[in-house]
């Protein structure tokens, strides 16, 4: 059974359903279906899904396959806040047209924080595509996935595709809603982390201390000056926008991943500041966040009644 996406019409809403699959035959027919239908419109398509799935698809379309951009979400998504600005990228390139898009940002080998950080992203993207002409499709591998991750892509999507039948989801609730559950709090540093105070006119001493520190972690010596600018970045927001102090933290987990921790009393009031790119002339700023997401592999942010947390993480 081929699966049909009703598409927006011309004048245009934003179509973002969430597609169950328990086999690889059924993947393929869904997402094979979906884009096939968006070749033969004439839409622009992008299939941004994780690798071991690329080569299957590309067969499963032939030569329609050609008319496609792929992308492997487990490099482009690696850090779930990198996505949105990739799919808000294609579809400004899509010159008018309505572009059609596969996007699977969850599979069985993501940890419980990529998985949070992921279903955020899920939730924002309607919230970023609200008023734009578009369709979206998620697909979701029913038996890899906990039943938590499956409950929220009900929540994060308006629609539902099972057994090849398009529902509508009577769990959809408002992105402030899912992101709210998704900021659980975060597990405490180690006691041995090393803790560098700073405040206005400290950022040198701040950049010493991390570059000094990178060197005995596992990272390259390219991801370490990744840290390096990465940390820069936040800390320096931290002044501007966090009450001109804030205390960062570095430690490296069991599996070698580097984490910096910053901490100060200040707010993030737009949820998606950071994950969409902002223009270069944009006078509300938002690089160093944006850049802080393109720099780490994961990126958790906590709010609270006194402050903000942000937590990066660099793979070796």
């Amino acid at each position: 059974m081929t699966t049909t996406v009703t598409p927006p019409p011309a004048s245009a809403s934003f179509v973002h359903p969430a597609l169950f699959y328990r086999t690889q035959d059924e993947y393929l027919r869904g997402v094979g279906g979906f884009v096939r239908a968006a070749v033969e419109a004439g839409e622009p398509a992008f299939v941004a899904i994780p690798g071991d799935r690329l080569e299957p698809l590309r067969e499963e379309l032939g030569d329609a396959a050609e008319a496609v951009d792929f992308a492997d979400m487990t490099v482009l998504g690696r850090n779930p806040g990198r996505i949105l600005s990739a799919l808000q990228g294609f579809a400004d390139r899509s010159a008018g047209r309505v572009p059609r898009i596969v996007g699977e940002p969850i599979w069985p080998a993501r940890t419980p924080a990529e998985l949070l950080e992921a279903t955020r992203h899920e939730a924002l993207i309607n919230t970023a595509f609200a008023r734009r002409a578009a369709t979206i499709l998620c697909p979701y591998f029913v038996p890899g996935l906990p039943e938590r991750v499956l409950a929220d892509a009900r929540r994060t999507h308006p629609t539902l595709i099972l057994d090849g039948q398009e529902l509508v989801s009577d769990a959809y609730v408002d992105a402030a809603v899912v992101c709210g559950d998704c900021d659980e709090p975060l597990p405490p540093p180690p006691g041995d982390a090393l803790t560098v105070p700073y405040s206005t006119g400290g950022l040198a001493d701040v950049r010493d201390r991390v570059a000094g520190w990178a060197p005995r972690t596992a990272l390259s010596a390219g991801r370490a000056a990744d840290l390096v600018l990465a940390v820069c970045e936040a800390t320096t927001n931290s002044l501007r926008h966090g009450g001109g102090s804030g205390t960062l933290r570095l430690w490296t987990a069991p599996d070698g991943t580097v984490i910096a921790e910053v901490s100060d009393a200040g707010h993030l009031r737009d949820p998606l500041a950071g994950r969409s790119r902002p223009a270069l002339a944009s006078a509300n700023g938002g690089r160093g966040l944006w850049m802080i997401h393109q720099l780490s592999d994961l990126v958790e942010i906590r709010a609270s009644s006194t402050g903000l947390t942000l937590r990066l993480h660099l793979t070796p």
